[in-house]
């Protein structure tokens, strides 16, 4: 399972309805907390984000929000 923080407190949301399925949120998230599934994005592991926003930063759709540092 890896890596996990506090149960129930990370910002992270993710908007399936905005998804163009690029999977660069797969690819720049360091605790692999999303999976792609019917070429979509999905948080596969919520309590392994720390924080850190490197998904909502690349996430062309601005599917991805997280406030950095608040969890």
């Amino acid at each position: 399972m890896g890596l996990v923080y506090l149960k129930d407190v990370t910002t992270l949301t993710l908007h399936p309805e905005k998804c163009i399925g690029c999977e660069l949120c797969t690819q720049v998230c360091p605790h692999l907390v999303f999976t792609m599934e019917n070429k979509k994005a999905r948080i596969a592991n919520k309590e392994a984000c720390m924080e850190c926003g490197a998904c909502a930063t690349n996430c062309p759709a601005a599917a991805i929000s997280v406030h950095s540092g608040v969890g």
